[in-house]
């Protein structure tokens, strides 16, 4: 059956034009939010600042080179005006060379680190700033020694310090070189070996048979005497 081609595009005019203003309008509102933003290639906002004067959103924060420090983007999303989540950072060639995780401002959980070839460089673990505890417990330790003396309790600020295990890894095999274990910026020392039990220090003594109480009795004294494993004399 023949279909009129200005019939169709009506139909498509009809359709369409209602999506593309509620589109349009939709679009408005979120703008009207902002104080100031950006748009990426793709028409996507970045860069936003809320009317509190704070960075919201998804940012992708650019460094140039300065002082022969090679230059870096930072792809995130800031809440409350502070980094929060998942963050990568690439050279200014596009490498990946860094995926940190952040809560409110501060490192928190595991960080790797790349070099420029992809290899895996280093990892490190972080304990950020937890806003539902307002309160923390944090340990107290003695001069010099390292050891954990008391505990006390302290009101919670935002923080981040380094705590669990870094591992240090050889680039192109990948081989774990080093690792570190900290406790809330402490770097521990390497634990001690364990000492030797009472049961492990003694030789344990053989309980002797009748039959080798009797043979060592008739041949005490005597050099060279073998026992050929038979109970008789």
């Amino acid at each position: 059956m023949f279909q009129n081609p200005t019939s169709n595009m009506k139909k498509i005019i009809r359709y369409a034009v209602p999506v593309l203003l509620l589109q349009f309008v939709v679009c408005l509102a979120a703008k009207a939010q902002y104080k100031t933003y950006q748009l990426n290639d793709k028409g996507d906002t970045i860069n936003a600042i809320n009317k509190d004067g704070q960075k919201t959103g998804k940012w992708v924060e650019h460094v140039d080179e300065i002082r022969g420090e090679p230059g870096y983007e930072d792809e995130g999303i800031y809440k409350k005006g502070q980094k929060d989540g998942f963050w990568r950072r690439y050279n200014l060639q596009g490498d990946l060379i860094a995926v940190e995780n952040y809560k409110l401002g501060g490192k928190d959980g595991l960080q790797q680190y790349y070099t420029y070839l992809g290899d895996l460089e280093r990892e490190e673990s972080w304990k950020g700033y937890n806003p539902d505890a307002p309160y923390d417990t944090i340990a107290v330790y003695g001069t010099g020694s390292g050891e954990i003396v008391d505990y006390k309790i302290v009101k919670a600020e935002p923080y981040s310090v380094k705590d669990g295990e870094w591992r240090y890894y050889e680039p192109g095999s990948g081989r774990l070189i080093r690792t570190e274990q900290w406790s809330r910026n402490v770097l521990q020392k390497p634990n001690a070996p364990a000492p030797a039990t009472a049961d492990n220090s003694k030789k344990k003594e053989v309980e002797k048979t009748q039959e080798m109480v009797e043979w060592e009795k008739k041949n005490k004294g005597k050099k060279r005497a073998l026992r050929d494993g038979r109970t008789g004399m």
